[in-house]
This record gives C-alpha cells, structure tokens and sequence, in this order.
C-alpha cells in the first residue's frame, strides 16, 4: 500500500499552511480522493520531516477549508464532498433556456398578494413605526404572531419565547454564533442541508456526521458518537428531511429527545419543510423544549422574499440570541414582520399553504409517471424527491451531464458531511422549473440521461 506523502511547496508561507495548500492541490490532482485515510499526525510529521503540532495545525487548515475530516478513534480522511461545490446557489446567471430541476423555488405566483398587503397597512393609523429600530427580538404583535406560526408546526410557543428573524438561515446564523464558540462540535444526520455546512465552516464550528436510515438519525449512532467526542449540540429536521425526505416516527423522535438529554445536547431543529406535508408529528424540540431552538420559517410556504423566521428559545438562551441578532442585522425588518404576521392573522397564510400543497401534488404524480423505472423517495404534496441512481451513476456524475444537457440537479455529494460516503442519489426540485411544460421537459431529460436514450 502507498503511504500519501505531500509535496510541499517552499514558498515562504507557514509550514501548517504548505501542508495545507499541498493537500488542496492532491485533493484537486485526483492524487488524493475523498474517503481516503491520511497519515496519522505522528506519521506524517516524521516522513516529511516537521513536528507533530504543525501537522496538527496542517489538518486543521485543511478541515477548515471543507478538504478533510477527523474521527475520534477513526483518524483523518478526504472529506466526501472535497470536490464538491457546497453552495446551492450559483452567482453567475444562468444559461438562457437552462431548467432548473436543483434549487427549490417555493411556487412564486401563489405568494401572498403584496399589493394588497401593502394597501392594508398604508391604512393603519402610524405605519411609520415599520419604518424605525425596534427591539432586536422583533415587536410584540409580531412575536405573538410568530407564536401563532411555530403552533402550526406543533411547536407550542409563547410571545415572549419567539425571536424574529431575517429568515432561517439567519436563524441558524444567530444560533451558532450565540449558543456556540469556534472548534465546538455539533451532530447532524451524514447528509445534510449545505447551508449548515458552509454556516459551520465559516464560524469554525465542526461538523460530526450521524448514520441515517430510513427514517433520518440513529438514535443509537448518536450515543456512540457523543461518547467518542465532546458533542455540544444536534442539528436536526426530522419532518421531510432535506435532501433524503426521511420523516421521523413518534418513537424515533422519543429516542432522540432521550439521547439529547442525557448527553446536555443543544437541539436545533430546523423544520423547513414540515408543513409540505400535513402528516405532522410533534417536534422533537416540543420534548425538551428547555434545551431546544426550533426554527419556524415563512419561505418554503409563504413567500421567501420577506425574509421571516420565527426562533423559539427557552429562556436561558434568549439573551445570547438576541445579542446575536444584534450583533449581525440588529432586527428582522419589521416591515417584513409586518406582512407576515397579518397574512398569519388573516388566514392567508393558510391558504397558501394548501395551495402550494396542491401545485406540488400534480408535479410529484407527473414524477411518479416519468420516473416510474427508478427508485425515489418523496412526500405526495413535498417540494423536492430523493432519486436513487443505477449503477454506474454517481450524483456527481448525473450533476454533470445534466449540466451538459442545460439542466441543474444537486447530487448526493452536494449534502455529505466529513468523510461520510455519498449514495449513489440525487434531490430532484419538484418546484423549481417555473411551467409544468418546462418540469416535464427536464424529468425527461434525467431520465433519458440514465437510461443512455
């Protein structure tokens, strides 16, 4: 067996760095791929002649730049997504006539009517106050709103629990930074939302994957893990998982609550697209409501451009979000917590939800006929489906001739955490392409690229 031994660059910079830079670059070569176990810290700094704390220091560049991950027990490996582009989201624009069947788009043209909206509040005696800086938690008739909200998710909340937030994202962002310090390490399923993944790097928070089955975390993965590493929170969505669609049962979410618990965790819990589907189950939040954040968003089922959020957190955590919400934005504009909190009042919201519901449903019946060769897993009325891949198919693959074929897809890769093996998969958006025509056109296209027709 060869031993990886990096060519380091003499350039001037640091050693750590020039192991670094030495690793990025093999990882790049194809000299190095992911799920490949690398030299222990000892071993290494003896074969290229440095000491073991610069190796340390070298892994930990590498970690922090998404290269590699390190097991307690296990050792240091290429990380799964290594060359990968974690973000969802492409800056440049996108390829005229290009379908979009990768990022979800929450159904546009059944948002709530903002004219409307806008004329409603134009007629309040001041609206001006939507216009001024108010308490980072947001305003009190926003914040009971978002009680109102978190209540649809089965979450049971008050005013005075509720944080408003610029969006989930923006949730997530004050929960790291408030409730968590740099190298602190937090749980989450082995497949992921990539948003938490880039959010973790960025504050130096790691990452530590947890084996799924079909219904998302092992509770039993999750104890051994927190008995091999100093765990200081769990992220979780157990409602219509992102990307795999895994739902928790009643006693699966017990089980974790338990584990939780026992180990002092910080549940976060992130339940994005719960409200596709109208099977809800309690959160596993509501069972340990004293040691949980749960996020309650608007985007994927009114209307993402408001930017709302609603956080429910347990007092002892209050200050330090709220700090954190001052620290980065100041407040949710509360403007934009306005419209949310009437259309929740009103009904409105509601309604939307079901109409989305509807719209999915047609889409996820044409999937069921075009695809009806492949294994997939989905909600009837879910915004996304995770699409099993015949041999010799990877989601890395299937990213690129779809790409080819003008189509954007995300493969499994894309949700992979530290070394965990990526499936042959991939999540298909259900809501992305804007017409059924344009839908139908790129599930053919997939299914022709797997078929070689």
């Amino acid at each position: 067996m060869t031993i990886y031994a990096p060519n380091m660059a003499k350039d001037g910079k640091a050693l750590y760095k020039a192991l670094a830079d030495a690793i990025e670059r093999d990882i790049s070569d194809g000299k190095l791929v992911p799920g490949e176990r690398l030299p222990t810290h000892r071993d290494m700094a003896e074969m290229i002649g440095i000491n073991v704390s610069t190796v340390t220091k070298g892994y930990q560049e590498a970690e922090r730049r998404g290269l590699l991950s390190g097991t307690v027990g296990r050792g240091t490996f290429v990380a799964s997504d290594a060359l990968t582009a974690t973000a969802m989201v492409a800056f440049e624009p996108a390829a005229p006539g290009s379908l979009e069947m990768g990022l979800i788009s929450p159904f546009y043209h059944l948002d709530p009517d903002l004219t409307d909206g806008f004329r409603k509040i134009a007629r309040r005696k001041d609206p001006s106050v939507f216009m001024r800086y108010t308490d980072p938690r947001g305003l009190p008739e926003h914040r009971e709103a978002g009680a109102k909200w978190a209540s649809r998710y089965g979450m049971p909340a008050e005013a005075e629990d509720i944080i408003v937030c610029a969006g989930s994202q923006n949730a997530l962002t004050c929960t790291l930074s408030g409730l968590f310090t740099p190298g602190d390490r937090i749980a989450t399923d082995a497949l992921t939302y990539p948003g938490l993944k880039t959010l973790a790097a960025m504050l130096g928070i790691r990452l530590v994957p947890i084996a799924m089955d079909e219904q998302g975390m092992v509770p039993e993965a999750l104890e051994t893990a927190c008995r091999r590493n100093d765990i200081r929170g769990v992220y979780l969505m157990p409602s219509v998982h992102n990307p795999t669609t895994a739902t928790m049962s009643s006693p699966r979410r017990d089980s974790i609550a338990r584990v939780a618990q026992s180990h002092d965790l910080i549940v976060i819990e992130d339940d994005a697209y719960a409200l596709t589907d109208p099977t809800l189950l309690p959160p596993v939040a509501s069972r340990i409501p004293h040691r949980s954040v749960y996020i309650a968003g608007v985007s994927k089922n009114m209307a993402a451009g408001l930017r709302i959020a609603f956080l429910v957190t347990p007092k002892p955590y209050r200050q330090p979000l709220a700090q954190a919400m001052l620290n980065t934005i100041w407040m949710a504009p509360p403007l934009n917590a306005e419209l949310t909190a009437m259309w929740i009042n009103d009904g409105t919201a509601d309604a939307v939800v079901e109409a989305k519901r509807q719209a999915t449903a047609k889409r996820y019946m044409l999937a069921c006929d075009v695809l009806e060769d492949f294994r997939f897993r989905g909600k009837p009325t879910g915004f996304f489906i995770w699409l099993e891949l015949p041999e010799p198919w990877t989601g890395t693959m299937l990213e690129k001739a779809a790409s080819k074929e003008n189509v954007n897809v995300f493969g499994a890769e894309k949700f992979t955490v530290g070394d965990s093996p990526a499936p042959a998969a991939a999540r298909i958006s259900l809501t992305g392409a804007e017409t059924m025509e344009e839908f139908c056109r790129g599930l053919w296209i997939i299914r022709n690229i797997l078929t070689n027709e």
